[in-house]
């Protein structure tokens, strides 16, 4: 019984712990409707979001009238 409890309070203050961290505990969706990306000439790309993708780093996918661009997370704006 003690064991379990350990194990519990130790799950529970890692995810305490965690959350005062720039860190997703528990990865969500969100859903945007539209989009920029700068491209590396300077032009802008705006429209409707088609799909996007997080590769769990710095990278985005975002499809976008039909066609996808994979760019840096700095270089992108979504918002609904």
């Amino acid at each position: 019984m003690r064991k379990i409890f350990m194990v519990g309070a130790s799950a529970a203050a890692s995810v305490l712990l965690m959350t005062g961290c720039n860190k997703q505990v528990i990865d969500l969706t969100y859903e945007y409707s539209q989009a920029q990306i700068k491209m590396p000439d300077g032009t802008v790309i705006e429209g409707k979001v088609d799909s996007w993708n997080d590769y769990e780093g710095d990278q985005l996918q975002v499809k976008i009238n039909g066609t996808t661009y994979l760019a840096h997370s700095s270089n992108v704006v979504l918002w609904h």
